[in-house]
C-alpha cells in the first residue's frame, strides 16, 4: 500500500503519439515519439507491439503517460516515460485514452 503523498508524486499527463517505429530484433517493443506539451517530444519504449500489428494506427492518438519516471535504457534505447494501459488475463487490452477535448500536456489530478 502507498499513501496519498506517494501517489501525488506520480505525474500522469496527456500525450499525443507523433510517430511509432518497431524496435528491431524484438517482438513486443515499439519506439514512440510523444508530445507531452514540452519543448521537445519524448522517446518512450513500450512493449505493446503485439496488440497493434499495424502500429501506424497509434500515430495521432492521445493517451495517458507517466511523465516523471527516471529514464531507463531498454535494448539500447532510452525510454523517458511510460504509456498507461490495462489488460486482462484472457488477452483484452486497452490504452488509457482521455476525452478528445483534453489538450496535450494536461496533468491528471
Amino acid at each position: 500500500m502507498i499513501n496519498i503523498d506517494d501517489f501525488a508524486k506520480i505525474e500522469i499527463k496527456v500525450g499525443q503519439i507523433l510517430s511509432v517505429e518497431k524496435v528491431p530484433e524484438t517482438d513486443k517493443l515499439l519506439k514512440l515519439s510523444v508530445d507531452l506539451g514540452e519543448v521537445q517530444p519524448r522517446q518512450i519504449i513500450s512493449g505493446i507491439s503485439l496488440y497493434f500489428p499495424d502500429h501506424s494506427i497509434l500515430v495521432g492518438k492521445k493517451c495517458m503517460f507517466v511523465a516523471n519516471l527516471e529514464p531507463r535504457i531498454i535494448r539500447g534505447l532510452e525510454s523517458q516515460g511510460m504509456i498507461l494501459a490495462v489488460s486482462t488475463e484472457d488477452g483484452k487490452f486497452s490504452l488509457l485514452e482521455p476525452n478528445k477535448e483534453i489538450p496535450v500536456g494536461v496533468r491528471a489530478r
